[in-house]
């Protein structure tokens, strides 16, 4: 039997579950969740195994796991950009099957060291690093643009619930028949998802192909647009200012459960199900949260809450009362990374989604990867309630950051493709490589307008980066001071078309609009492409 694709309707659903009625979107949430349980059910197995080497080589877990995101995000999203994303996301996980049965093997032969372990950790993170960009750039097919704040949601309430359940199992499972065990459910956990990804019947339109652009130029391409496009950036800087600190709760939780609270695995297990069943919870309230206090009020809250957990754990030695506080952590935990999610995804148009995904996946899973090794390592030498009260006051200091530096309107944003520029009236057919191209483009600005016309032509300066421009200038002719040229240069004529046909989005033609409304009436820009003259075209 296989599944196929189905994007409901456009009216928004009542209820974040509403969207799992999109059936390949269900399947895969389904088998994420089993996936997503057996990763914890790990995670616990394997800081459980090194726990007794110290709270600096327990933190070390994780950093294995993230640090594979800093080093290959970024070429993970160029793969996901010009290839197949299905294939991508099959092949990851059969990669990472393979991973888990050698370190399910190696831990029942008892030749398994915490050397080992890390290696073989490390590597199951770079399966997820070539996975995560994919993954998040696919949803877009599964449900429809206004929906994807509820898939956002859902993606985090499939972390947590399987954060409810994992750590949970996992901790029985470890102290009742070894940590062999954990390790074996996860390797299976993989065949799920590789399934449903094989049995989607997904349209072929919709699976992209490497094109000319090679993959340093790609690389280089999504920098480029992150770099000019604000919106994105600011979604990152929120998540530097909030991930490092939350990071102290995740890689200290086991120390502080064994040191502090002198709980066993299973102990272990069940705080960090106390997490996940306070973010399941939290989805279900989530959509009136953001309704009454916004995006920005939801970070800024959410960052309050986390730090007072962080404080009350730092300070209270009792089971309960933590396993309470961390109710509320789960909570804080799904409603920040469920509004960052569906910001950055909401604020990247399609050719470059995946590589912008990796961005933010590389400044997420990357202040982790540094963040947890810093608190493990000064928990040893200053204690284990002065570092998580350190963490409390940064985080709180990320709350009150939310004022300065918020996350930009989402209604000015506007991702959809915007095929408007007119094609370019040359005299010769230039080959795909012939460049670099200077596209020259003059405008007739009444003296009253031009202040105006030149803040308006900074967004357009960031439109031309984001989209292709290696350089870009505004001039005013001297000898006409109404006549104004904007030159930017592009690497190639294959770079020049693909502006033209579908890098440009409904924003970057909104920034035009706004300047050309300033030029003098009955004028209109005037347009030139020229060819270096040594490397170019010949002319007819």
């Amino acid at each position: 039997m296989s599944v196929t694709s189905h994007q409901p309707g456009p009216t928004r659903p009542e209820s974040p579950w509403a969207v799992l009625a999109a059936p390949v979107f269900r399947a895969l949430w389904i088998a994420q969740l089993v996936s997503n349980t057996g990763s914890w059910m790990q995670a616990v197995g394997a800081q459980w195994l090194l726990l007794g080497h110290g709270a600096a080589l327990v933190t070390l877990v994780q950093t294995a796991s993230s640090l594979p995101v800093v080093l290959l995000a970024l070429p993970s999203g160029v793969v996901a950009d010009r290839f197949d994303r299905r294939a991508v996301l099959v092949a990851a996980q059969f990669a990472m099957l393979a991973v888990s049965c050698v370190l399910t093997v190696m831990q029942f032969l008892g030749t398994l060291t915490p050397v080992l372990l890390l290696v073989l950790t490390f590597l199951l993170g770079c399966g997820t690093a070539l996975m995560g960009p994919a993954w998040q750039a696919i949803q877009p097919e599964l449900v429809e643009r206004p929906r994807l704040a509820e898939a956002a949601a859902l993606g985090a309430v499939n972390m947590n619930l399987a954060r409810a359940v994992g750590p949970a199992l996992g901790g029985v499972v470890v102290a009742a028949m070894g940590a062999g065990w954990v390790f074996a459910f996860n390797a299976a956990s993989y065949l799920g998802i590789a399934a449903v990804l094989l049995l989607w019947r997904r349209p072929a339109a919709q699976a992209p192909a490497a094109g000319p652009e090679g993959l340093l130029a790609a690389l280089h391409a999504g920098r480029r647009y992150v770099w000019n496009a604000p919106g994105v950036r600011r979604v990152l800087l929120r998540a530097l200012l909030f991930v490092p600190g939350g990071a102290a709760l995740w890689s200290l939780l086991p120390v502080s459960a064994s040191r502090s609270l002198g709980l066993g695995p299973s102990g272990y297990g069940l705080l960090l199900g106390a997490v996940g069943l306070g973010a399941v919870a939290g989805a279900v309230v989530l959509p009136r949260i953001r309704g009454a206090l916004g995006a920005n009020g939801t970070l800024a809250t959410g960052a309050v809450v986390f730090a007072a957990v962080l404080a009350l754990l730092a300070v209270v030695r009792s089971p309960w009362p933590v396993a309470l506080a961390l109710l509320p952590a789960g909570l804080a935990w799904i409603s920040v990374l469920s509004t960052l999610n569906a910001a950055v995804q909401t604020r990247l148009p399609g050719w470059v989604r995946a590589r912008g995904l990796a961005v933010y996946l590389l400044v997420f899973q990357g202040a982790q990867a540094v963040a947890a090794p810093l608190w493990g390592g000064l928990a040893d030498r200053l204690g284990l309630g002065a570092v998580l009260l350190a963490a409390s006051a940064l985080m709180l200091a990320g709350a009150v950051s939310v004022r300065r530096w918020p996350l930009h309107d989402a209604a000015d944003i506007d991702p959809s493709p915007s095929d408007h520029w007119p094609v370019p009236p040359l005299v010769f057919e230039p080959g795909a490589a012939d460049g670099p191209v200077l596209v020259s483009v003059s405008y007739q600005v009444a003296p009253d307008d031009r202040a105006e016309f030149t803040a308006c032509m900074d967004r357009v300066a960031r439109s031309r980066r984001r989209t292709g421009a290696l350089s870009w200038g505004l001039y005013q002719d001297g000898g006409d001071p109404e006549r104004f040229v904007e030159n930017y240069l592009v690497a190639s004529w294959a770079e020049h078309l693909a502006q033209h046909h579908s890098r440009l989005t409904a924003t970057d033609r909104r920034h035009e609009e706004q300047a050309r409304r300033l030029l003098v009436p009955g004028t209109r820009p005037e347009v030139t492409h020229a060819f270096d003259a040594a490397a170019g075209p010949p002319v007819p």
